[in-house]
C-alpha cells in the first residue's frame, strides 16, 4: 500500500472515530466515504478535469482524493473551507500527502467566493458544505461549471434528502442540465451542464 493510500485510510478512520462522539456540527468532519472518493477520482480522470472546485474542504479527505487525480493529469484543486480550525488540519494532511502544489486552499465563505468565481471556470465541482445555503448559491454554481460538459457532484443526495429537495428540484427545473442520482456512499447528485 503506498504512503497516499495509508493516509487516506487514516483520515477515513480519524473522521469516523471523531464523529462517532462528536455531537457539535462544527466539530465533526462529516468526510465522504471511501467509494464516494474513488469515484470522484475517477471522475477526474475520465473527464480529463484540469480545474477542479471542492466546497467543503474538513479535514481534506475528499480533496486527497480530487488532488492524486487532478495531479496526474496536470491539473488542479481549489477547496474552500469556513473553518479556521480545519483548515489547519487539511493543510497538514496536504503537506503529509506531498499535494500541496495541486492544490489551493481558500479560507472564508463560500458564497462570497463564487460570487467573484470566473464564468465557466470549472471543470468539476465537488459540494460539501452548508446544505441550507446550496439553493442561494445555484446561480453562482451554475454560472462557474464549464458548458458543454462541466460536471458538479453533490454528496448526501440521499442521506439528508429533505434537506436537498429544494436544491434539486430547481437545478432539475433548469433546461441546461442533465442529472442523475448515483447510489454511491451517502447518494451523490450528479448534474451535467449540457448547454450555455
Amino acid at each position: 500500500m503506498d504512503d497516499l493510500q495509508a493516509l487516506k485510510d487514516e483520515l477515513a478512520r480519524f473522521g469516523a472515530d471523531n464523529d462517532a462522539v462528536q455531537t457539535a456540527r462544527g466539530k465533526r468532519m462529516l468526510n465522504i466515504t471511501p467509494d464516494t472518493g474513488q469515484l470522484l477520482a475517477v471522475l477526474v480522470h475520465a473527464m480529463q478535469a484540469r480545474q477542479v472546485l471542492e466546497v467543503g474542504t474538513s479535514n481534506g479527505y475528499s480533496t486527497l482524493w480530487l488532488a492524486e487525480a487532478a495531479a496526474a493529469i496536470g491539473g488542479h484543486v481549489t477547496t474552500l473551507e469556513y473553518a479556521q480550525d480545519k483548515a489547519d488540519l487539511a493543510a497538514a494532511n496536504f503537506a503529509r500527502a506531498g499535494l500541496q502544489a495541486s492544490i489551493t486552499q481558500v479560507l472564508g465563505d463560500a458564497g462570497r467566493w463564487l460570487e467573484d468565481a470566473a464564468d465557466a471556470s470549472v471543470d468539476l465541482l465537488f459540494l460539501d458544505s452548508d446544505r441550507g445555503a446550496y439553493l442561494d448559491w445555484w446561480p453562482h454554481l451554475r454560472r462557474v461549471l464549464k458548458p458543454g460538459g462541466g460536471l458538479m457532484v453533490v454528496d448526501n443526495a440521499t442521506s439528508h434528502a429533505q434537506e436537498m429537495a429544494g436544491f434539486m428540484q430547481a437545478v432539475r427545473a433548469d433546461a441546461a442540465f442533465r442529472c442523475s442520482e448515483v447510489p454511491v456512499g451517502n447518494g451523490q447528485f450528479m448534474v451535467v451542464r449540457a448547454a450555455a
